[in-house]
């Protein structure tokens, strides 16, 4: 149950960041991380982060594929969080 909740908390945080620094690199014109990265790292469980970043960022948030996947994954992957979690303890 610890390892769950850790590496929640941790993918989360790495796609949060990670959408940060795709937006900064699009400000400066810059090298991008493909979108294929931060969608790789949404369904590794990371989509709340990826989400939370779209919304503080304003980042992807034109791109029909991330406006519709991305809440519908994060609250696919909410439910099954609490799922386990319900079905482990």
């Amino acid at each position: 149950m610890l390892y769950l909740n850790v590496y929640m908390q941790l993918i989360n945080i790495f796609a949060f960041h990670f959408m940060l620094f795709d937006k900064q690199s699009a400000r400066k014109s810059k090298r991008r991380i493909p979108e294929k990265v931060l969608f790789t790292f949404a369904l590794l469980g990371g989509s709340a982060g990826v989400f939370l970043g779209m919304l503080f960022f304003r980042h992807k948030t034109k791109h029909v594929t991330f406006t519709l996947l991305i809440p519908s994954l994060t609250a696919a992957q909410i439910i099954a969080y609490f799922f386990i979690r319900s079905y482990l303890v």
